[in-house]
């Protein structure tokens, strides 16, 4: 039988990620420093507690790795915007109006890289508050996607 303790303590590990918006890695130290006193407590409040800071270190990984593949692009499309002499020349090089149109590619890959990135942060919300309430109800709950770093 869980304790409301239990239930409150299990969706306050899950509510404590959000503290990245107050403290650098707070997402990390906060539901790590919770889990870790109370893990040996209650199975349920362990769950969750590994639940959480798998999904925040998952969550890292992906972004780390989306940068990485992210930021080639963006050079390779950036420097496709200007003319070769702007790189290989030691002359000053003058842009005119039409070599600006050029540079449509890397605006266009800059929004879709924002919308993906504004995408994946709700969806972390979602998933957190969503945690967060199943825990409060006595409920376990496993998040997508989620690599288990911790077992």
């Amino acid at each position: 039988m869980l304790t409301t303790h239990q239930k409150n303590l299990a969706a306050f590990i899950h509510l404590s990620t959000f503290s990245k918006f107050f403290i650098p890695l707070g997402n990390f130290i906060l539901p790590l420093i919770l889990w870790t006193m109370n893990k040996d407590k209650s199975d349920f409040v362990d769950e969750h507690g590994k639940q959480a800071i798998n999904f925040q270190l998952s969550i890292l990984l992906y972004a780390i790795a989306a940068v990485i593949i992210t930021i080639p692009i963006f050079l390779y499309v950036f420097a496709g915007s200007f003319p070769d002499e702007f790189f290989f020349n030691n002359h000053n090089v003058y842009i005119d109006g039409d070599d600006i149109h050029n540079a449509s590619g890397f605006v266009i890959l800059a929004i879709l890289a924002a919308i993906i990135f504004i995408t994946v942060f709700v969806i972390e919300i979602v998933l957190v508050i969503t945690a967060m309430v199943k825990a409060n109800n006595g409920e376990p709950y496993k998040y997508p996607l989620t690599i288990k770093f911790i077992k």
